[in-house]
């Protein structure tokens, strides 16, 4: 036995060779989880790396489903601890001045549509909607009209109902508990948004103008953001105060 073991050496852990574990380290022995917040602030990620890895969530996330919606729920739950690790990141990157938590949904909305979505994606988020269905206050939507994350996903037929952005989705319901406005949040293709809506007592204006740029748009993706009882409560009492 003693014959396989390798020769000790001076180097201490910081000499580990690629060759001895699989992996390569630094010489100088320090790793990505060495560096300062806000080192990476403006880094970016390829396109290609991001299809691959995305591919193979998916992969992952498809193994022993029973169907579609146990599939985006798995995909949700992918997404749900980003955010909530997101929404701590981006708010300690903020000036001191402005180091804020948001104190309301419309400001929460804001914040995911601008900065969630210029942080992950590139760019802002192209729409955020609010219910005009009296019935469900409580309901709002960010609508993307090129969802990055199903730019390279191929679904087949049998799948066609299926919205690989229930990942992002996720995101933004880590990003909605961390911030103390516990929601639940789906994706939706615009064909089959006023289907989900009617379900839900939702609706109005704004989904039908949504649904009528699916022509433009066949990718368009609507994420609808339904907020807690006790967070609509809330509000109102905010409200009488101020």
């Amino acid at each position: 036995m003693s014959n396989h073991l390798p020769a000790s050496g001076g180097n201490g852990s910081h000499g580990v060779r690629a060759g001895d574990s699989g992996l390569r380290y630094p010489s100088n022995g320090k790793t990505i989880y060495h560096r300062p917040l806000n080192r990476t602030k403006t880094a970016e990620l390829s396109k290609a790396a991001f299809a691959y890895l995305f591919a193979e969530m998916v992969s992952y996330a498809q193994r022993r489903v029973t169907g579609i919606q146990e599939l985006e729920k798995r995909l949700n739950l992918q997404g749900h601890p980003i955010g909530l690790k997101l929404l701590d990141l981006l708010l300690f990157r903020e000036p001191p001045r402005t180091q804020l938590r948001p104190l309301n949904i419309i400001a929460l909305l804001h914040f995911i549509k601008i900065n969630i979505w210029t942080h992950l994606f590139g760019r802002q988020a192209d729409r955020l909607e609010k219910s005009s269905n009296p019935d469900t206050p409580d309901e709002f939507m960010i609508i993307d009209n090129e969802p990055l994350v199903n730019a390279y996903i191929s679904v087949p037929k049998e799948m066609s109902q299926l919205n690989c952005a229930a990942f992002a989705a996720g995101i933004i319901e880590g990003v909605c508990d961390g911030a103390g406005f516990p929601a639940r949040v789906t994706a939706h293709t615009v064909g089959d948004t006023a289907g989900a809506n009617n379900g839900s007592g939702g609706g109005g204006t704004g989904t039908g103008a949504a649904a009528a740029d699916g022509e433009m748009w066949p990718g368009r993706t609507v994420f609808l953001v339904k907020f807690q009882p006790e967070v609509l409560e809330r509000e109102a009492l905010i409200g009488n105060k101020s």
